[in-house]
């Protein structure tokens, strides 16, 4: 199904998609400061936003990777599928090292972090309704390294692991326990540990301590938060 063209000088219509109500209001009430921006709508889930982008024929959607009852990841797939020409923008807590390059990879054409500048949230907004990709310059260097000769170790990661042992390693690098990472993801501690260690053996790591090296090392930190 293709999404109809925006009329020149016609305000871009926005399609708001996280499983938080306050953060989908602020993010609505910032992008309506623009006047070239309008939002057209909020979901929470993918059901939701599935049937309000076939309602209100959004030119953007911005999509977070953790939402009710689904991952974003199932979202951009199916919305890729069904809209190819749609423009996907990932607003994620999720660190971009770690998310940007699968989220691409389903269909998604940029990725901001929530813990960014607010402008970049606009920035990224205007530039994928233009049909174009939005990044950080980091990412896009990683990207562009990668597509060259293919041995860039810190987009390599996203390639061997699945999306939740990418949510787990994440997690790993930020300093949580096991007992931590299974209340944040809802999953059992005997499932953490299986990531745990399904991550260590595609990483040919040898032990815990280093996961948590690797992890930390992969997304940027360097100190535990908090310390």
């Amino acid at each position: 199904m293709q999404k109809a063209k925006r009329a020149p000088g016609k305000r871009i219509k926005i399609l708001i998609v996280d499983d938080h109500p306050l953060v989908r209001q602020g993010i609505e009430n910032f992008i309506n400061q623009h006047k070239d921006l309008l939002t057209c709508g909020q979901a929470e889930d993918e059901e939701e936003a599935l049937r309000l982008v076939d309602q209100k024929t959004p030119d953007v959607v911005v999509v977070d990777l953790s939402l009710k009852n689904s991952s974003g990841y199932s979202l951009i797939k199916k919305l890729a599928e069904i809209y190819p020409s749609l423009p996907i923008l990932v607003l994620s807590m999720h660190e971009e090292s770690l998310h940007a390059e699968r989220s691409l990879k389903l269909g998604a054409r940029g990725y901001v972090m929530k813990t960014d500048n607010p402008a970049r949230l606009i920035e990224g907004l205007r530039c994928v309704s233009r049909g174009k990709i939005y990044l950080s310059d980091e990412i896009n260097e990683q990207l562009l390294l990668k597509a060259v000769d293919g041995k860039s170790a810190s987009t390599s990661i996203a390639d061997v692991l699945t999306a939740r042992e990418l949510e787990v390693f994440e997690l790993v690098g930020r300093g949580k326990k096991s007992h931590d990472i299974a209340a944040h993801l809802g999953i059992s501690r005997k499932t953490v540990d299986v990531h745990r260690q399904n991550i260590k053996t595609k990483l040919k790591l040898r032990n815990s301590a280093e996961l948590i090296k690797k992890a930390v090392e992969y997304a940027g930190l360097a100190q535990w938060p908090g310390s």
